[in-house]
């Protein structure tokens, strides 16, 4: 009782006992105590080991019963010595009674030896590092009748105190996707090729110097994906069959994935996005209707319309008026509708004219329309000038479905995880980006090789699919200062960061995970994470970059003056037929 208070373990007792005035005495002082007790006759003990909350259970054992021996056979059998079971064994034996059994650093067993002499009992927990080491003994206290439990031991997290395997062998498995990355595990080189591998390897060095085993390495060139068998590939497959202890390269945590293996740390952020440079804003829109909002562009017509009826208007009331004086000048307004537009027009676009109105209101009227319009094309024209020299890259692009939707065309990094993630996603824009971008019909599969695909980024209007800390490298030794300025990123897969996973229930998994830990807040991880991971690119020189103006900005422009030569020469084809046709018929009446 005095050890189940002193690690503060909420529990159900379960008392695998011989003497039958052992039942009645614990029950009660269980009991007393708050606790749950459950007696169980030794000869059926395999009852107290099925549908039981393993977390809250303590077993207590006998040792001087007949059945005992069997009874830690049986429970070494059912796996019941690691983490989370708690034992309580009394009266124990020689050692021979340990030295098969399973108690991995993970145990939780506790020996209570009582003194021939006395009432007394010295406390001890028992396990070891493996089944080729032998059984390690930890003096946990002493107690007494009077004064209880003395607790001695300084650590009582048994992770911290077992931290020293005497040279266990764990084996780990490392996922390389090139061979040549084998050479160059620690020396820095090819950073953008298997940088994840050769993160984690590092860390799985230190791993090894913290908790002093021997680490052996297997390679597998995939993480491993689930066959027609249902069978698992790579080193899930080599952790599942527990041919690997740890997995030595992180892998994206996913559902089918969890009953599988255990996942213990997230050691190195790493991310697979979409990332291109911004298309010029011209090859997004009209650059020539983005200046006014559209209740500017209604109030701009409105305006020309409404100066061109009062045009119109002085131009009629000025003819009926010289026509009386009989006055003919060359300079007046023709009082027609269409002269007064094109005049209105014309101060639109900054265009003089060679009429003018005569009278004080003509040339009032005259006067605001060139001035209002004056500023309004100054305004529009400068806007331009800013969306060309300063805004040149569109924000248009944001989401999965504005690239689905762009002229921008699609590539992906060829990896075994996205040539198994792109063809396997199933919500509708993913899936119609993998089969309209990068599988299109008729069409080679779009993968490339990080550095062609970087490449060809560059170049512009391209988006290419790449893990961000090993492409970023490629772009700092690859792009212009003010090229960086563009680039963009969208999230296509839906996982978190790879984290490091090792087998399922693993004795070793606490002491791993605060190695790790450890590796973390020492700024070892952060270290060697920014020794092999690029950032993306700052932006440091934007306003000094010159962009020139191209046909793609001028298109609008030339669409509109190609429109008009056409519409001007189908119009003067057509008063050259009426011509003809006017003269055949006078002709004809004349031959009558």
């Amino acid at each position: 009782m005095d050890i189940l208070i002193a690690n503060k373990i909420p529990a159900k007792v379960f008392g695998l006992l011989c003497q039958t005035e052992d039942f009645i005495a614990l029950m009660k002082k269980f009991s007393a105590h708050g606790y749950f007790s459950q007696i169980q006759d030794i000869n059926n003990f395999q009852q107290a080991f099925t549908g039981i909350d393993a977390e809250y259970v303590v077993y207590l054992l006998d040792l001087n019963c007949a059945e005992a021996q069997r009874v830690l056979i049986e429970a070494d059998n059912e796996k019941l010595f690691s983490s989370p079971h708690r034992w309580i064994i009394t009266n124990p034996k020689d050692t021979t009674y340990y030295e098969n059994l399973s108690i991995f650093p993970d145990s939780d067993m506790t020996l209570v030896t009582f003194q021939s002499t006395s009432n007394d009992a010295f406390v001890q927990k028992v396990y070891r590092p493996s089944l080729a080491h032998d059984v390690i003994y930890e003096s946990y206290g002493f107690w007494n009748v009077n004064y209880g439990l003395n607790v001695t031991i300084k650590d009582v997290f048994s992770a911290n105190r077992r931290k020293n395997l005497f040279g266990t062998v764990l084996k780990s498995c490392l996922v390389i996707t090139h061979n040549n990355s084998m050479n160059h595990l620690l020396d820095k080189r090819d950073r953008h090729i298997d940088t994840i591998a050769k993160v984690n390897y590092v860390f799985i060095l230190h791993i090894r110097d913290l908790l002093n085993v021997k680490m052996l390495f297997s390679i597998q060139a995939t993480w491993g994906y689930k066959n027609n068998k249902s069978e698992w590939s790579g080193m899930i497959g080599e952790l599942t069959r527990k041919e690997a202890d740890i997995g030595g390269t992180p892998l994206f945590l996913t559902i089918d994935r969890v009953s599988l293996i255990d996942y213990i740390a997230m050691t190195t952020s790493t991310k697979s996005k979409f990332v291109f440079r911004q298309p010029k804003l011209s090859y997004i829109t009209n650059v020539f209707t983005l200046p006014f909002k559209t209740e500017v562009w209604i109030s701009s017509v409105t305006l020309v319309i409404i100066i061109s009826i009062g045009l119109y208007l002085v131009a009629k009331w000025e003819s009926q008026k010289y026509k009386k004086l009989e006055i003919e000048h060359e300079e007046f307004i023709e009082p027609k509708f269409i002269s007064a537009f094109f005049m209105a027009f014309g101060a639109a676009c900054q265009q003089g004219t060679n009429t003018m109105p005569h009278t004080i209101s003509g040339r009032i009227i005259t006067i605001i329309l060139f001035t209002s319009l004056m500023f309004l094309y100054a305004s529009y024209s400068a806007n331009i000038t800013t969306s060309w020299c300063r805004r040149s890259s569109s924000t248009s692009i944001q989401t999965l479905s504005d690239l689905l939707h762009s002229r921008l065309q699609v590539g992906v990094d060829d990896t075994v995880f996205n040539r198994f993630y792109f063809p396997n996603a199933t919500e509708p824009i993913r899936r119609a980006i993998y089969l309209q971008k990068v599988i299109p019909s008729g069409q080679a599969p779009r993968y490339f090789q990080i550095e062609e695909g970087v490449k060809m980024m560059r170049q512009g209007l391209f988006a290419f699919h790449m893990e961000t800390g090993a492409g970023y490298k490629l772009v700092g030794e690859t792009f212009l200062e003010n090229e960086k300025c563009d680039l963009q990123e969208i999230q296509f897969l839906e996982v978190p960061d790879p984290w490091l996973a090792i087998q399922k229930n693993s004795s070793y998994k606490e002491m791993l995970k605060i190695g790790l830990r450890k590796i973390h807040e020492s700024g070892i991880q952060s270290r060697e994470v920014a020794l092999l991971y690029t950032k993306r690119p700052t932006c440091d020189s934007r306003s000094s970059a010159f962009i020139g103006v191209s046909i793609v900005d001028c298109y609008p422009a030339a669409k509109i003056l190609l429109v008009g030569y056409l519409t001007a020469i189908c119009i003067f084809v057509g008063e050259i037929l009426y011509y003809r046709y006017r003269v055949k018929m006078q002709s004809q009446k004349l031959l009558t």
